[in-house]
């Protein structure tokens, strides 16, 4: 961790300016975000014929990359600069923006993949209202978050900042985390129905690392959505749901 990491407020973007350096140390502060980016690799549907285009939101240094399949064009937006530098040098196309007010037109992507960013913005809803929007018809989106419970706060803030493999610290406000029902309820405005499953680590591959500080540590599903989460949907006219239409 820089020295002044320590001391910025909780959700500070300045934090990842700190950390700069730090993105593709695969043992490092962010080893847990390159463990989750491997997870999404298996939601993510192959390219359609002739190419598709991935929009990958809050890319960080582009740790989706290696796990994009071929055919993509991949899109990465950050608020952090210095994040994108380290995206564009893995072949991300980074773009310089607001998750809640993407540059993109409607429809644009065939893919959207929102990781590890809902639990950091103040209104979940108007970011989910622009990922719904750029999505084409029949899209996929992928998210991952956190929960709004107390498990949560403690596995993930009070004992995780404190472990290795944990999220840096001060990198979350618990205020910010995302009820699973809200989100679903939200992407449903939008014509998307999220299936939602749980993700922790293997446990002897994390007690691993614990001891270690080396090694990947393979993100498993579980039923279980009080703590660390993701989901996937296919974008469906709101037309077509209410008249009883397959999501």
């Amino acid at each position: 961790m820089a020295a002044g990491n320590g001391r910025r407020r909780r959700n500070d973007l300045r934090q990842y300016d700190d950390l700069a350096d730090r993105w593709w140390d695969v043992d490092g502060p962010f080893a847990a975000l390159h463990w989750i980016a491997a997870a999404r690799r298996e939601l993510i549907p192959p390219a359609p014929p002739g190419g598709g285009s991935l929009l990958d939101v809050a890319c960080g240094g582009g740790l989706l990359a290696p796990h994009v399949p071929a055919g993509y064009a991949h899109v990465g937006v950050d608020l952090v600069a210095s994040a994108l530098h380290q995206a564009s040098g893995v072949g991300v196309r980074p773009v310089l923006a607001d998750a809640g007010a993407l540059p993109f037109r409607e429809g644009t992507f065939d893919v959207v993949v929102a990781g590890e960013i809902l639990e950091h913005v103040a209104d979940v809803e108007a970011v989910v209202a622009e990922i719904a929007r750029v999505t084409a018809a029949d899209g996929t989106v992928i998210v991952d978050t956190i929960a709004d419970t107390v498990w949560a706060r403690l596995s993930l803030v009070t004992v995780g900042e404190r472990l290795p493999g944990g999220p840096p610290p001060r990198c979350h406000d618990p205020e910010l985390f995302v009820d699973p029902g809200r989100l679903r309820r939200a992407f449903a405005d939008h014509g998307i129905t999220l299936t939602l499953h749980g993700l922790r680590p293997a446990p002897l591959a994390y007690v691993r690392f614990v001891l270690t500080r080396r090694g990947s540590v393979p993100m498993r599903r579980t039923a279980n959505l009080s703590g660390l989460y993701a989901g996937v949907g296919v974008k469906r006219p709101l037309a077509a749901m209410a008249a009883g239409g397959r999501p």
